[in-house]
């Protein structure tokens, strides 16, 4: 294709987006970027068909059916995505414990049902199986519960303790660790006993010797129980998260801060697991039938080891549910995305694909990243952790440490280069000379936790506190003076100043004040605002303002396109409503840092005003349309009930997909129209033209589009 063809079908490709919402724009708002990947693992679990089951904090479960090596994402039905447990019985069925109830998938995770009948309390905190099927969960707070009817129905056995997790020995004794004691039944949860030792994780190996993990230590029992001696793995406090305990009697114990520890004596002598787990706070373990073994982190993700703990490696492709602190965009609108645990990566194609920047640090506090800030005359980009601040002067491709005291919570810089950095304690930090040294600057500022920063076109610095409110300065932060009146939330998490000068103040239990006097007073303008406990604020290139919420109940994000005065709630696609972080490149499109779903896009720009693409927008728009003709192998395949069929079109063309038997009989048509360039999912649910389920068998799908054929073979299981 010549250079005048490629820029004509570029831009009828802009104008259609323009006028339509994009090529490859749907009815959604918001559309879900390719990571970051990692995030925190609370559960793993392999089935006997070595699939493997993660279950997250805040992205539900995934799967990997390629020990690890890539994960698909497995909610449909999940109706929350806080995982915390797993167990899987004899007949292969799968059931997850999440912060609101318990779910069972009778088809390897491809949907899940809700089985909470009887639970009084659905925070699901444990699971276990006997061998006669009988379920068992551990709830937080509420107790112990027995189901015997595969999770139909729910009794109490135990009244309502915390941290109650589970194990069940061979013998049949359930074991439970709870907020009382470890305690004990032997007789299916209908009386328990309490045996005298706190523990929070279990493990029982082929002779039935019990291993009970806890602050510093790890317990044994020869005797189901009855007796208990304690076990030094080379701890001070760290808790003992997790046990495993492979076929040749090697038992693992993952600790919340220093990592995997292995013994090959039954728990006589311990040495720490080999070098690779980059993230030592490990909250659960899964090892399959070869000896693999999965470790999942606090923010990491999972890592994976074949060698017996001899080395890890990092096994995260697909798996896209990190918590995003922070986001910002420097001026080539490359993306940056700070993460609880797994450090920053960055985008240069808006989230098709992401790249993990590693720190020079070997602190694992580094890897929780809090604030980032870009300094636009030189581009350099700052990162606030948890373990000091952190330079690179090469997009993020190397890093330098440059204060290691400081647990550093918010950035700002102003249009000298003066780069300031909150912190949760010590209080305001100024650097003059790009980072290399720092001083304190906390003249009048009566709290010193700083976890919000913003800089207005006067130079002036505004500082958002943990309980004191905002506070001002107007001579580059020598001086502080507290501007609350009317501001009636005193906790500031985050602030934001327009182009016209208007300062906006996100708080934890007040919602949104707004000041259009730089500070002298706030006004409440929470219109139209389902929750008050906002996390995130940016604004666009019209002045509109948008506003994540970190409320587990009503939140996500919110915009105004009135200065404030009125808000409506732009969900649209957003499968995770936990919104930490925003940011807005220049082009007007938003992206949200999410709990445990990664980053998601505005499927377009938010620039009212923006009526005619860019050069920098056709760059963009090009990067995104396909360049050739695609058709993808459905997944999953083998499939039961529906599967999803990919395709791309790099113009506009008329498409037709249609599904065949290996008679050759046409079996359904899924599309038959004209459609413009873009990328596209198409489901098929395994059913004809009438809306009757195919029967088994090996099926063709073939795509028409244009000058353009292409047939592949997909399997119906029923």
């Amino acid at each position: 294709m010549n250079r005048e063809k490629f820029f004509m079908r570029l831009a009828v490709a802009v104008i259609f987006m323009l006028v339509s919402h994009g090529a490859f724009a749907q009815d959604d708002f918001w559309q879900q970027t390719n990571g970051p990947e990692g995030g925190t693992i609370n559960a793993l679990a392999i089935s006997s068909n070595k699939h493997l089951f993660a279950g997250t904090e805040g992205g539900g479960v995934f799967r990997s059916k390629n020990n690890g090596s890539s994960w698909l994402q497995i909610n449909d039905g999940l109706t929350n995505k806080r995982v915390y447990a797993f167990t899987i019985n004899s007949s292969k069925h799968v059931f997850a414990g999440t912060a609101g109830g318990l779910f069972r998938s009778t088809n390897n995770g491809g949907s899940w049902t809700a089985m909470n009948n009887g639970l009084t309390n659905t925070f699901v905190q444990s699971l276990a199986v006997n061998s006669s099927g009988h379920l068992f969960a551990g709830t937080f707070g509420g107790g112990i519960f027995r189901s015997t009817d595969n999770g139909e129905s729910w009794t109490e056995v135990y009244p309502g303790t915390f941290f109650n997790r589970l194990a069940v020995h061979p013998n049949g004794s359930v074991f439970a660790a709870t907020s009382v004691g470890v305690i004990r039944s032997t007789n299916n949860g209908d009386s328990w006993t309490n045996l005298g030792i706190s523990a929070s994780s279990f493990a029982v190996n082929s002779s039935g010797h019990i291993f009970a993990g806890s602050s510093g230590e790890v317990f044994r029992s020869f005797d189901n129980g009855d007796s208990w001696s304690s076990l030094d793995i080379g701890l001070t406090n760290d808790e003992v998260m997790a046990l495993g305990i492979n076929a040749s009697g090697d038992i693992f114990a993952a600790t919340f801060g220093d990592g995997i520890f292995r013994s090959t004596d039954n728990g006589d002598t311990w040495t720490a697991a080999g070098p690779g787990l980059a993230n030592p706070y490990v909250f659960s373990l899964a090892l399959n039938s070869n000896g693999h073994i999965f470790a999942g982190t606090n923010g990491g993700g999972v890592f994976r080891s074949t060698d017996d703990g001899s080395a890890w490696k990092k096994v995260n492709n697909g798996l896209t549910n990190s918590l995003v602190n922070t986001l910002a965009i420097n001026s080539q609108r490359h993306i940056f995305a700070g993460t609880r645990g797994a450090g920053i990566f960055r985008s240069t194609n808006n989230g098709k694909k992401w790249t993990a920047l590693n720190f020079a640090s070997t602190d694992p506090f580094a890897s929780h990243v809090n604030a980032l800030a870009i300094n636009s005359a030189t581009q350099a980009i700052f990162a606030g952790t948890s373990a000091g601040i952190f330079r690179s002067t090469n997009n993020g491709n190397n890093w330098t440490a440059v204060n290691t005291n400081l647990s550093v919570f918010s950035l700002a810089i102003n249009s000298s280069g003066h780069i300031f950095a909150g912190t949760g304690g010590p209080g305001l930090f100024r650097s003059t000379d790009n980072g290399n040294t720092w001083s304190p600057v906390n003249n009048g500022l009566t709290d010193p936790n700083i976890f919000a920063l913003a800089v207005n076109s006067s130079g002036d610095v505004f500082a958002g506190t943990f309980g004191g409110g905002v506070f001002r300065s107007t001579d580059n932060g020598d001086s502080w003076t507290a501007v609350n009146t009317g501001l009636t939330d005193p906790h500031v998490f985050v602030l934001a100043v327009s182009s016209s000068g208007n300062i906006f103040a996100g708080t934890r239990f007040g919602g949104i004040f707004r000041s259009t006097d730089n500070g002298d007073n706030w006004v409440a303008v929470n219109t139209g605002l389902t929750t008050l406990a906002i996390d995130a604020l940016a604004i666009n290139g019209s002045g509109h303002v948008f506003a994540g919420s970190v409320d587990f109940g009503g939140g996500g994000v919110f915009r105004s396109t009135d200065n404030g005065d009125n808000w409506e709630l732009v969900n649209s696609g957003l499968t995770d409503t936990i919104i930490p972080s925003l940011a807005v490149n220049s082009n007007g499109r938003v992206f949200a840092g999410t709990r445990g779903n990664g980053v998601f896009r505005s499927e377009e720009s938010t620039n009212a005003s923006q009526a005619i693409a860019t050069a920098e927008d056709l760059k963009e728009i090009a990067a995104e349309l396909p360049e050739s003709f695609d058709l993808a192998q459905n997944y999953p395949n083998p499939f039961n009930p529906s599967t999803t069929i990919n395709y791309a079109l790099p113009q506009k063309v008329a498409v037709k997909l249609e599904i065949f038997d290996m008679l050759g009989r046409r079996v359904r048509t899924l599309v038959n129209e004209s459609q413009p360039a873009g990328r596209y999912a198409i489901a098929w649910e395994g059913r004809n033209e009438q809306g009757q389920q195919a029967a088994s068998g090996v099926y063709f799908y073939r795509l028409r589009a244009g000058e353009f054929v292409q047939t592949k073979k997909l399997t119906l299981l029923r």
